[in-house]
């Protein structure tokens, strides 16, 4: 009954708001791309190529980079441990979907069907999983309850509930509690998301910490990006601002004019989060007298002191991290939760975010115990003058690093944070291979 009202609600959305939709479609890539797929066709390609390989499927879903990235060694693990299955890959986002193909494969990767019981249903008849591995905490109905209704076990893997989703779950938890009860594992990323999970009707008995995999994921390899720039930096130190949001680099760029007066030598990345920022952010660059110039148009001309790069491309951003002698971690100077401080970590790089840190609640405080991470305040992001304290904390994690003592201080703390939280996916495929073993299909 629940599923027939939620369904109900569903058509009537599409309906009433199909004006709107239908004009997203039309000016907005990111809403045509993929919209067959979506809506429940399947791409010919990927259905031949599961047809003519023959193996049974394991389908993760990973909603958008974020979630790519940290399922990205767990792929690499189900191929070697598993090569009797075939393992596809959904995201939802466009930006996800492109750094998925570059990842697994243009031929093992699409777009996650809209939880619309037509589409589900066609996807779940031609792929027939014999698993579904859903990243994080990605729950839709329909999924569920058609693979439930089919046999299909479905596994929760670096599950967790942020301080900003949980009143929504929680008010919601009678709802929620008939499908989360049938999942055949959650693996939470720490204790207080497994106690959350549990809370909202998932099983104890199938519930526990795994850890988070994003402390497994490393750059896999050196992007482009990273030895262009190391060529072009010659003595000069890097600032890398990463994953930024709409408000951050005005507030960023007030700070780089304070940092760069008081700093020879220094040159910036700037690394929006989402693509379609891109062009805002070059005209915003243009408008302040900057000098700048674009990754995609970036040639073999050195940095000068003070100039700035815009990191105009997807899956980069990662490995330039490799480069910097501190980093600032975007999402986190207004209340958009933060972005993930692993990726400068795992280079032992010193790290600077805002105070808006929940969606990495977990990490950051781990990183806080050991002092491997910066925090600017509320008063100071917030501050009219706050690019003075952004500046100052910048400032610091640079002296710190003068002369190569980077390893001295809080960028060392925090890689030795992202060793020892190693081995999420270790645990993560042991829980997966297990219930494989009990439907006897490993």
């Amino acid at each position: 009954m629940i599923l027939f009202f939620y369904n109900l609600a569903l058509v009537a959305a599409l309906v009433l708001g199909a004006p709107w939709w239908l004009w997203r479609v039309a000016t907005t890539m990111k809403y045509r791309e993929g919209l067959l797929e979506r809506l429940g066709l399947l791409p010919a390609g990927l259905m031949q190529s599961v047809r003519r390989d023959g193996r049974p499927v394991l389908w993760i879903h990973a909603v958008s980079v974020g979630e790519v990235l940290a399922v990205s060694r767990l792929v690499q693990s189900l191929d070697a441990a598993l090569p009797g299955y075939r393992v596809l890959v959904s995201t939802t986002t466009r930006t996800g979907q492109a750094l998925a193909r570059e990842r697994f494969g243009r031929e093992r990767v699409f777009y996650c069907p809209l939880d619309l019981p037509w589409a589900v249903r066609a996807y779940l008849r031609a792929l027939k999983p014999a698993m579904l591995i859903l990243a994080e905490t990605e729950f839709w109905p329909n999924l569920l309850s058609g693979c439930f209704r089919r046999g299909i076990p479905v596994a929760v893997v670096n599950a967790r509930i942020s301080d900003r989703s949980w009143p929504r779950y929680w008010r919601l938890r009678s709802l929620w509690r008939r499908w989360l009860s049938q999942l055949a594992a959650v693996l939470a990323q720490s204790e207080t998301d497994a106690e959350r999970l549990e809370a909202l009707g998932c099983a104890p008995e199938r519930t526990a910490v795994s850890g988070n995999l994003k402390f497994d994921v490393r750059a896999a390899e050196e992007a482009e990006a990273t030895t262009l720039l190391r060529d072009a930096l010659g003595e000069m130190r890097l600032v890398v601002a990463g994953s930024t949001l709409e408000g951050e680099e005005e507030r960023l760029l007030a700070a780089w004019a304070v940092l760069e007066r008081d700093h020879a030598g220094l040159a910036l990345v700037l690394a929006p989060r989402h693509p379609e920022r891109f062009e805002a952010v070059a005209e915003l660059l243009e408008a302040g007298g900057f000098a700048w110039r674009k990754r995609s148009s970036f040639g073999d001309r050195r940095l000068v002191a003070g100039e700035i790069v815009l990191l105009d491309s997807i899956g980069e951003l990662a490995s330039v991290y490799s480069l910097a002698a501190v980093a600032f971690v975007g999402g986190s100077l207004f209340a958009a939760g933060g972005h993930n401080p692993l990726e400068p970590a795992q280079f032992g790089v010193p790290i600077v975010m805002g105070p808006s840190f929940q969606n990495f609640r977990a990490i950051v405080q781990l990183l806080l115990i050991k002092d491997a991470i910066r925090i600017v305040k509320p008063g100071e992001a917030g501050a009219a003058n706050g690019a003075g304290e952004l500046a100052g904390a910048l400032r610091e994690q640079l002296i710190a690093g003068v002369d190569g003592k980077v390893a001295s201080g809080r960028g060392e703390r925090a890689l030795e944070v992202y060793e020892e939280q190693a081995g999420a996916t270790g645990r993560t495929m042991a829980a997966l291979l297990a219930i494989l073993q009990q439907r006897g299909k490993a």
